[in-house]
């Protein structure tokens, strides 16, 4: 089998050991003089220093002494997963050897549940990474520069629990990302420094943002985001503050909204071309956003965890003329203490009931309260185009979900084409 492997040209040897840890690709030089020279010349890195519990002595020694020796012509990837017992001055080390080897996507994760030195991260990092096309860090800190940061070549941008020197530092760091398409953030608040995330990226394509630690932040905290190329929005912020846009994305096509903020309608204000929506929002009646048609608006998913899901839905439907698939479902946990929304059935049929409604698919659907089994009874009585209807019940009482399954068949629309699954 050896000997087979060994008749692979380099470049699928290199592709192959470019999967393995750090450690099993250095070991390879002592199969035989086929493979000696080819672990120096893997374009894609990665040290783990939790890998076969080495001591953290060694491993530090041989990091140091593998990238010394390494002489590929391109360092595609270089990524550092590290634990509490990592060194400071050593992180530094291999952060500044990677931009002098002009490293295109740089890793950093540290686990910092055990650690007691902060990792600060060197400043030649900003200024020296003429080439790097990904940055990806975690549980690091980054310093303070005077000089002008410089990332003409990024792309992709990850900072997940990230403390910052400030709001202006991170505002500056973006503004020098030209080219930056994909960006990251999830907060560890309130330790990261930051009041106000300004994120203002002309060529940004795809914004992920996490706020979703158990602290108390007020309404002075949250994003602004001025991204007009924007495509894809994805927001998870249970902390209240605030995320405003300041102005409309009329490229997004797809969007993640699950957030608790007092005004978490002005949202959907400004993404009226999302094509695919997951919502969960804190929202009552008066505060979506009247007039905003989603006329692009072909899937929908609806949190029912909160109060005012009804609400919200049917002013949804009433606003979506092309929807083709909706999809209900409690993501989080129900507060008992929490009021049921009341229905009140529509005066008119929503036009997407009548002309475009393929696929409902409802999780968790409690048929024994009243509100959701009259909504369940008005989709089905006026959904006209619907192919595909599927409700999956949370009760394990066997005559409780044979009574649910009558009262949908008799409100259920006969048609040839269109299936119900009840489960």
């Amino acid at each position: 089998m050896e000997d087979n492997i060994s008749q692979l040209p380099d470049a699928l040897l290199l592709r192959i050991l470019s999967l393995l840890p750090a450690k099993d690709v250095v070991a390879t030089l002592v199969l035989s003089k086929r493979w000696q020279p080819l672990w120096s010349l893997v374009p894609k890195l990665v040290y783990d220093d939790s890998y076969q519990n080495i001591e953290y002595g060694r491993f530090s020694c041989f990091v140091y002494i593998s990238l010394i020796f390494h002489e590929a012509p391109v360092l595609e990837s270089l990524r550092f997963i590290l634990g509490g017992n990592s060194g400071a001055v050593d992180v530094g080390a291999w952060t500044r050897t990677a931009v002098i080897r002009c490293v295109r996507e740089l890793i950093i994760e540290m686990d910092c549940s055990s650690s007691t030195t902060p990792v600060i991260l060197p400043k030649s990092l900003y200024t020296g990474c003429s080439i790097l096309v990904a940055l990806k860090l975690k549980n690091v800190i980054l310093a303070d520069v005077s000089s002008l940061v410089s990332f003409p070549s990024l792309k992709t941008l990850s900072f997940v629990s990230v403390k910052y020197p400030n709001d202006e530092f991170f505002k500056r760091l973006l503004s020098n990302c030209p080219v930056l398409e994909d960006l990251v953030v999830e907060r560890n608040p309130p330790g990261d420094n930051v009041t106000i995330f300004n994120i203002i990226v002309p060529s940004l394509k795809s914004l992920f943002l996490r706020n979703s630690q158990n602290s108390v932040v007020d309404d002075s905290h949250g994003f602004v985001i001025d991204a007009p190329s924007l495509e894809c929005f994805d927001i998870v912020d249970y902390n209240g503050g605030f995320c405003v846009f300041e102005n409309n994305m009329p490229n997004i096509v797809k969007a993640n909204v699950d957030v608790t903020h007092s005004h978490s309608g002005k949202i959907l204000s400004c993404i009226t071309s999302v094509k695919r929506l997951n919502l969960c929002l804190r929202t009552a009646k008066d505060e979506y956003p009247v007039g905003s048609i989603l006329c692009y608006l072909l899937y929908l998913e609806i949190c029912t965890c909160e109060t005012e899901w009804l609400n919200l839905l049917l002013c949804l439907l009433k606003d979506s003329p092309k929807l083709r698939v909706l999809k209900l479902g409690q993501r989080h946990t129900l507060q008992d203490i929490d009021p049921r929304p009341c229905w009140i059935e529509p005066k008119s049929v929503p036009e997407c009931l009548s002309s475009s409604l393929e696929t409902l698919e409802w999780v968790e659907y409690n048929g024994g309260e009243e509100e959701e089994k009259e909504l369940a009874t008005f989709i089905l009585r006026s959904g006209k185009c619907l192919k595909k209807v599927t409700i999956s019940s949370n009760s394990t009482d066997l005559n409780k979900k044979l009574e649910m399954l009558k009262d949908l068949s008799l409100s259920f629309r006969r048609s040839p084409t269109c299936q119900l699954v009840f489960r």
